[in-house]
C-alpha cells in the first residue's frame, strides 16, 4: 500500500448534543452481527469517531494513563476504502482504495458480519508510548483505555440509530498483514458497524 503523501478525507465537525440520553443508549446497546448493505452519513461516521479520541482542547474524549495516548484508529468504509483517523485534524487518512473488510473477515476466523458492516472501526496501539513511562505496568493501561474507547464507540452508535459489536477473536498476525500496520502498531479490537437487518 502506498503510505506517500495521503488524501485526506475531511469530517465534518461533531456535534456536542444528541437525540437520546446516555441512559436510553446504555439501555439499548446490545452485539449486533448481521447489517444491511446501507451506507452510513459521514456526519455519523465523524460522530463515531469523535467518540474513539476526539480532541477537546488539549484533552480527549477518551481517559489516557499519563495522557501518553497509545490508541491509533483505523477505518474500513465499504465504498471508500482504508483510513488512519487523524485525530488532530479530525479527518481521514487515505492509506488504500480497497475496501478490506472481505479479509478482515477471513482474518477473523470467517466472522461474515465484519464485511457485511458498511464500517468497521479497527482500534490500534503503540505500546512504548504508554510502557516508556510506567513500564510493565503500562500494558495494563493501554488495555484499559482501549475499553474505554470502545465502550464510546458502541454508546454512540446507539445514540445514532446504528448498531456495533465488539470483536477480539481473530488472527493477530493476519489482521496485521490485511491492515498492513506499522511494526510497532498492534491490532487491539475490530468493531463492525452498521444498520442492523
Amino acid at each position: 500500500m502506498n503510505r506517500g503523501a495521503r488524501m485526506e478525507l475531511n469530517l465534518p465537525k461533531p456535534l456536542l448534543k444528541g437525540s437520546k440520553s446516555l441512559e436510553e443508549c446504555i439501555y439499548e446497546r446490545e452485539s449486533v452481527r448481521s447489517y444491511k448493505a446501507k451506507v452510513i452519513e459521514l456526519e455519523k461516521i465523524s460522530q463515531i469517531l469523535w467518540a474513539t479520541q476526539g480532541k477537546k482542547g488539549h484533552k480527549r474524549t477518551v481517559p489516557s494513563a499519563g495522557a501518553t495516548y497509545p490508541l491509533e484508529i483505523y477505518v474500513n468504509l465499504k465504498d471508500r476504502g482504508y483510513f488512519h483517523y487523524n485525530i488532530g485534524k479530525h479527518s481521514l487518512e487515505l492509506i488504500s482504495e480497497e475496501d478490506l473488510s472481505d479479509k478482515l473477515a477471513a482474518a477473523s476466523w470467517n466472522q461474515h458480519f465484519i464485511s457485511e458492516a458498511y464500517l468497521n472501526v479497527i482500534i490500534c496501539a503503540i505500546f512504548a508510548r504508554t510502557t516508556q513511562r510506567y513500564g510493565e505496568r503500562g500494558v495494563r493501561y493501554v488495555f484499559i483505555e482501549v475499553g474505554h474507547c470502545a465502550q464510546n464507540i458502541h454508546l454512540e452508535a446507539v445514540s445514532l440509530g446504528l448498531d456495533s459489536v465488539p470483536i477480539g477473536a481473530y488472527e493477530d498476525d493476519k489482521v496485521k498483514a490485511v491492515l498492513d500496520l506499522p511494526k510497532n502498531v498492534v491490532p487491539l479490537y475490530i468493531v463492525p458497524i452498521g444498520y442492523s437487518r
